[in-house]
């Protein structure tokens, strides 16, 4: 308000009080000067996440952290109630450091942020109907932004697959922030999805069709490796048993009656995708192993999920009695949660950034979910679906690379039905064998890490005593590694390769398993011994594995070979004075 005289000064008092604010502001470690300019460069870069390189770093609890030992700490993001940030009070002179954090307090400290916006805003079906793929649109309700209002991110490229918009553009309410961490939960824009060019996409195979009919017929289109005219000895040599095998395989998958027990017995190092698709269909009995069957078993099958995701995202009611004008079918909460998690999945390949290959997974997961409500879907499974759903699309493109630049999207239907449904059932026979590692309380995990701790007390005792002696319990880092199959610890190729030999296995996924993480978490023996507590977890947390090629995998599974021949079968030489219960369970976020 002006004041009387209409010089429009403020009263002294009121002045002293700003004067107060703006000191208590300047003094705290929070506080930035606030930016005079309204224009939308600015707005976006004041609201903007700065230094969230940790999955966690932007949803820290400031309360707990105390850092000047008072209380009340600036909460960010501001209220909704009130444009005006709460100022700070002044911090003593004696300002400490924060006090030390364990990895458990930090992981206790932040588990209930994950549903920090939870309840906040409604979730339903969309007024417009389905969406392109058939199925409704189930996503969070929030009032349009004007045409007129500035956007954030006017300044972000269109077509950049992995950028993300810093804020939501409305501004009138409490404002949610993004970073580009691929563990913090969000709700993707529209915008999020990557803009496929004209001239992108591989170039799909002329004869697709048979390959949809009989995936035997992919096996003719192999193109074995050539010799090179300089090449030496040893290039030759490796060139030569790579076509042996290819040939070998090709050879038994041809057959009339495919023996199993044979193709187990082949050697899996550099197999092409056209090899590797039948054969993972085969070990896992989603195909007949007799050829008379396998087309009418194939189209049956593929037939039968299509029906099923129909079913499942009909929005007809059951019947005209029980008609109340709301879909049926769809559980919101689980589709919530996966709607969440899918564009968590692999963001740092750009296959996995397109709306089609990202609807695709929704509609695996789901449907496996309501078709196995003892467990229903679970954090992790939408890792272990990305192997096969990459293997089978690779046998309908001619270019190996199927990572970049390929869109989905702009497929026929039916290649992207059939990859689907394929996907779908051999999810299926792979949990099918390890399902206790996602019912209630996960007994299945939970036995597996004990048996890990026991096996790698036998192997590396040194290793065993020093993670103990730092207070390192395994179920605090090879949770993740049982729960998602050590996914997160390498790219989606080096998996397939794992892969390969986890099928090749009776109990691969289940108990092979075991021996490989045993020998993964002995391979930085060397260097774990040398850490304590914190360094071990946080190292354990980001592996240095990025680089690694089909060679270290092939040694790894090589090394997990000798522990299982000599283990395996001998449960009293997993059983010593070591042998314990867990003695805490954590409520792992993955």
């Amino acid at each position: 308000m002006f004041s009387s005289s209409g010089s429009g000064k403020k009263p002294p008092q009121q002045k002293q009080e700003m004067v107060q604010v703006d000191r208590a502001e300047s003094a705290s470690p929070f506080w930035q000067p606030p930016q005079r300019e309204t224009t939308p460069q600015t707005m976006a870069k004041e609201l903007k996440v700065v230094g969230a390189s940790y999955s966690h770093a932007d949803m820290l609890k400031f309360d707990s952290m105390n850092i000047s030992g008072s209380s009340s700490r600036p909460r960010t993001p501001p209220s909704s109630q009130s444009a005006k940030v709460s100022p700070a009070p002044k911090p003593s002179s004696n300002l400490s450091s924060p006090p030390f954090k364990t990895y458990m307090s930090f992981l206790s400290s932040t588990n209930e942020d994950w549903a920090a916006d939870e309840g906040e805003d409604s979730y339903g079906y969309d007024e417009d109907g389905e969406d392109e793929f058939g199925l409704p649109s189930l996503k969070r309700k929030t009032k349009k932004p004007s045409m007129s209002a500035p956007t954030a991110n006017a300044d972000v490229a269109p077509n950049n697959p992995m950028s993300l918009s810093p804020i939501e553009p409305n501004f009138g309410k409490q404002t949610r922030r993004f970073s580009n961490s691929a563990d913090i939960g969000f709700e993707r824009p529209a915008s999020a999805y990557p803009m496929p060019k004209k001239s992108e996409g591989k170039i799909l195979r002329p004869q697709y069709k048979e390959i949809l009919r009989d995936p035997a017929n992919a096996l003719h289109l192999i193109n074995h490796p050539t010799i090179p005219t300089n090449a030496l000895q040893k290039e030759i040599d490796n060139i030569n048993s790579k076509i042996t095998r290819i040939n070998k395989f090709k050879k038994l998958l041809q057959a009339s009656t495919i023996p199993l027990s044979d193709l187990r017995s082949l050697a899996w190092s550099g197999v092409p995708e056209e090899v590797r698709a039948m054969t993972w269909q085969l070990l896992l009995s989603y195909l007949p192993t007799s050829s008379e069957r396998r087309v009418t078993t194939l189209e049956r099958k593929r037939k039968e999920y299509l029906d099923g995701v129909r079913q499942t995202f009909d929005r007809r009611p059951q019947s005209k009695a029980a008609s109340t004008g709301k879909p049926r079918g769809v559980d919101e909460l689980i589709w919530h949660q996966i709607e969440i998690d899918v564009p968590r999945t692999n963001p740092h390949i750009e296959l996995y950034s397109y709306e089609a290959t990202q609807r695709s997974l929704e509609r695996i997961l789901y449907v496996w979910a309501v078709r196995h409500p003892a467990s229903g879907y679970v954090q992790g499974i939408n890792d272990l679906v990305t192997p096969f759903w990459q293997t089978f699309l690779g046998v309908y493109i001619q270019d190996p690379n199927i990572e970049s630049g390929m869109d989905p999207g702009q497929l026929p239907k039916t290649v992207l039905d059939a990859v689907e449904a394929d996907s779908f059932w051999c999810l299926t026979k792979l949990l099918d064998g390890i399902q206790d590692h996602y019912i209630a309380q996960q007994p299945g995990i939970h036995r597996q890490v004990t048996a890990l701790r026991d096996l790698v007390a036998r192997i590396d005792a040194n290793l065993a005593k020093h993670l103990e002696n730092e207070g390192v319990e395994f179920i605090q880092f090879s949770f993740r590694w049982m729960n998602c199959l050590l996914m997160r610890e390498m790219s989606v190729k080096n998996t397939i390769r794992m892969w390969d030999t986890y099928l090749a296995e009776e109990q691969g996924f289940s108990e092979f398993h075991l021996y490989v993480c045993a020998a993964f978490l002995v391979k930085w023996s060397d260097k774990l011994v040398k850490m304590d507590f914190q360094e071990v977890m946080m190292f354990l947390q980001a592996l240095p594995t990025k680089a690694w090629t089909e060679k270290d995998v092939e040694l790894l599974l090589s090394e997990a070979f000798i522990w299982q021949s000599l283990f395996k079968g001998s449960s009293a030489h997993l059983r010593g004075p070591g042998s314990r219960q867990p003695t805490m369970q954590l409520n792992v976020q993955l």
